[in-house]
């Protein structure tokens, strides 16, 4: 006789749910799962870790098949391993301690999954239709996140994480860019790399800058690769040149603008644009 840990109902005979595989805590998956917690281990094992029943979900809808999963007892009857299991995807039951040590939020969610790392080419971004927007040292992984999920909602051909800053497969991207970084292209990309490639591609280099132009005043260029830097430092201690700078006029004493908050606005503001010029083609 089995037990289905989805309903708690026991069933005879080989047919019926999947039982999902318990692991106890000294089990070597476990020290794969936290070597995904680091950059350098998404690097070399070429998986990124995902937390929670509603990115999971996110994931799923956007085409993704995780590679494993991680539940605990108490979120079974939520969400049906079963259904995952019956398309190939193992299924592991972890004690809520464990679990926990492997979190990396404040309160876990009982629901990990680990998904491959998708490999997008810089020159493959580039090619895309749409504006690229370049993170030039941006090291908070909220604001790339969000980012992320703004150059996705304004239309951006995919997204650039300048070396050195925050990766764009780490948790707290993943989860501040609420599942557009399952859909959207992200890659890595090193200073002098971008500044040639870009000029390969015919893509204008757009700095935001706070000596740049008024971006209301001389538009904003179509096709152009947009780069938001470090609030402190802005774009000049990352990108050694670039084909132009705009600048978001700001009033009152406030010394400058949330990353994330300022490329929003020049995203929205290239989309915009775009969309006028569009409209003054039409007969």
């Amino acid at each position: 006789m089995r037990v289905s840990f989805t309903t708690g109902q026991a069933f005879d005979g080989l047919e019926g749910p999947p039982v999902p595989t318990e692991l106890s805590p000294h089990n070597p998956r476990l020290e794969q799962l936290r070597e995904l917690r680091t950059a350098r281990g998404r690097r070399a094992e070429r998986r990124f870790a995902v937390e929670g029943p509603t990115l999971l979900e996110e994931a799923v809808r956007s085409g993704l098949t995780p590679r494993e999963i991680y539940l605990t007892a108490t979120v079974l009857e939520r969400l049906d391993p079963s259904r995952y299991e019956a398309k190939g995807v193992p299924v592991f039951l972890l004690p809520e301690r464990t679990f926990a040590r492997l979190s990396d939020v404040e309160s876990p969610t009982g629901v990990l999954c680990v998904f491959d790392l998708p490999e997008h080419a810089v020159a493959e971004i580039l090619a895309r239709a749409g504006p690229v927007l370049l993170l030039a040292g941006v090291n908070d992984p909220g604001n790339a996140g969000t980012l992320v999920r703004s150059a996705e909602a304004f239309g951006a051909a995919g997204v650039l994480f300048g070396r050195g800053g925050a990766d764009p497969y780490g948790s707290k991207v993943v989860r501040a860019a609420m599942g557009s970084i399952f859909r959207l292209p992200v890659a890595s990309v090193d200073p002098d790399e971008i500044v040639a490639a870009a000029a390969a591609a015919g893509r204008p280099l757009v700095a935001a800058d706070v000596d740049g132009e008024d971006l209301r005043v001389v538009g904003m260029p179509q096709n152009a690769v947009f780069a938001i830097g470090n609030e402190r430092r802005g774009v000049r201690d990352w990108l050694p040149r670039w084909d132009r700078a705009i600048r978001i006029p700001q009033h009152g004493a406030a010394e400058s603008l949330n990353a994330a908050v300022a490329g929003s606005i020049v995203l929205y503001e290239a989309a915009r644009c775009q969309e006028a010029c569009q409209g003054a083609e039409k007969p």
